[in-house]
């Protein structure tokens, strides 16, 4: 089938050229945009991943760090963690840690797994970390009946309602691994604070 003469002439002409590189441009334009905008989009965060490993105010053991296995990104092999999902919004968080490692650390992170606060063994008390996570409205009415202990704690004050705390401990042989264990097993992450 021969087009006629003027058909032709128009279906060469170099505004349709134009057009069919401005439509290829403008969908490139929007493929680029979806694909940018949807992390964004996905509602799972770090916050409902820890979910899984057990309810919340409680430390939970995770497993071992291996290759292609890792419980969470970003946890160091060499170390042994256990992990206490919480909410403020159910009242303040007492953790009490003490693991017989040559180093551990407690790390307080938000919903996005930013870390919020961490201190290690270095700065505990007799090697002993007792550390009351709180809001300032509740470390208000707390201070008008305290617990006798209160001096005693390291109180973390925060507007972070939705976070978790990693308990991290340095396991040097294979020795030393059951006390290790012993330890991060007996760490507490409670609600013991009833005033609030």
């Amino acid at each position: 089938m021969r087009f006629p003469h003027r058909l032709r002439r128009e279906l060469m002409s170099p505004r349709w050229y134009l057009w069919g590189l401005a439509g290829l441009l403008v969908g490139g334009i929007i493929h680029i945009l979806i694909v940018l905008s949807v992390p964004t989009q996905v509602p799972f965060n770090i916050f409902d991943k820890v979910a899984r490993f057990g309810p919340d105010r409680q430390f939970h053991m995770l497993p071992p760090v291996l290759p292609r296995t890792e419980p969470l990104v970003d946890l160091d092999p060499a170390m042994r963690h256990a992990i206490c999902r919480y909410q403020l919004d159910e009242g303040p968080i007492l953790v009490r840690a003490e693991v017989s490692s040559p180093f551990w650390s407690v790390a307080l992170f938000n919903r996005e797994g930013q870390t919020i606060y961490s201190l290690n063994d270095r700065t505990a008390d007799k090697g002993e970390i007792s550390m009351l996570v709180i809001t300032q409205q509740q470390l208000a009415i707390l201070r008008e009946n305290p617990p006798a202990d209160l001096e005693e704690m390291i109180i973390i004050e925060t507007e972070e309602v939705d976070g978790f705390a990693l308990l991290r401990a340095f396991v040097p042989s294979a020795a030393y691994e059951p006390q290790v264990l012993d330890g991060l097993e007996r760490a507490e992450c409670t609600s013991r604070i009833n005033q609030i």
